[in-house]
């Protein structure tokens, strides 16, 4: 009896140290899409990304240096697949998040992010040919009305003559270009160990970005030093790139993709909270049925049936 109850303890505290460690790394995320709308005037987008990951690479490479020059040969077996996740994870990706924060709110970065896991059902339809359910097909359509109520503001008759925000559709990219990343780091060689595979991907993506940096560098007025924007490219960069990624990890060993899945989506909550205190973002109703929306659309299409699965 003793024995069941220690093992049903060890359990549920595996579990709570398990939605702690999700949670943590979303709000971690989160701060992402601050520093994106935050940083919009003191940093071009280009260099707020090419600094993250110079940064990441910099506190990575002691701990994973080793790793990588024995996976070489590998790296070098698989050289076209790392060069197109690196270019997507880390040059575009986290770029494209940071160019639309120049034109819309840290609130609508993140609540258009979660969608991704739609746009991995519409991709793994069109390339493996999976078959779009009942519940996925509504699930994708109260996405696409949520994201679409989002990005007109609650007015769809402005999708008539295109008045939105930039930065709205820049985000939808930057959804789309993860969901193809996170169909891709699927595939990736069982043989690669996993810092490994981070630091040839972070270097990788910093000299595919490094061109645009110099013409950024030169065509674009200079960042302005402050102490704040030191302190967002270290928190990006160390945070942000690493320790939320370790913690994420860590998560989903001790309660699974699924759980820390449906945690993620908690992600423009902690987004809207610091927008508004420290933004002074207003959230409206737009967002709150956006959100509800999008959620549902999000648990109909990826979650309903999985439990018979699972």
């Amino acid at each position: 009896m003793k024995k069941l109850y220690f093992d049903k303890n060890l359990k549920n505290k595996k579990y709570l140290l398990g939605y702690f460690f999700a949670l943590s790394a979303t709000a971690i995320w989160s701060g992402n899409f601050i520093i994106a709308r935050d940083l919009n005037t003191s940093i071009p987008p280009i260099s707020l990304a090419f600094w993250r990951w110079t940064v990441a690479v910099i506190f990575l490479f002691p701990f994973a240096i080793k790793k990588l020059l024995a996976d070489w040969k590998t790296l070098k077996k698989n050289w076209i697949y790392i060069s197109i996740v690196s270019l997507l994870g880390v040059t575009i990706f986290n770029t494209l998040i940071y160019l639309a924060g120049h034109t819309t709110t840290a609130i609508n970065l993140s609540l258009i992010s979660i969608t991704f896991p739609v746009f991995i059902l519409l991709l793994s339809r069109i390339f493996y040919k999976e078959l779009i359910t009942t519940h996925k097909a509504i699930g994708i359509l109260l996405v696409i009305v949520g994201v679409l109520f989002l990005i007109t503001k609650g007015n769809l008759s402005k999708l008539l003559n295109l008045s939105f925000s930039i930065g709205d559709i820049w985000m939808l990219l930057a959804a789309i270009i993860f969901a193809v990343y996170s169909i891709l780091i699927k595939q990736k060689p069982t043989k690669l160990s996993l810092l490994g595979f981070q630091l040839s991907t972070f270097i990788l993506g910093l000299l595919f970005m490094l061109p645009f940096f110099i013409w950024e560098t030169i065509t674009v007025p200079p960042i302005k030093i402050e102490s704040k924007t030191i302190f967002s490219i270290l928190y990006v960069g160390i945070f942000a790139s690493l320790t939320a990624y370790i913690l994420w990890n860590k998560a989903i060993e001790k309660i699974g993709p699924t759980k820390a899945g449906i945690v993620y989506y908690t992600l423009p909550l902690f987004s809207g909270l610091l927008a508004y205190f420290i933004l002074n973002e207003a959230i409206g109703m737009v967002h709150f049925f956006s959100l509800v929306l999008i959620l549902s659309g999000i648990v109909i299409a990826t979650y309903i049936k999985r439990k018979k699965i699972d």
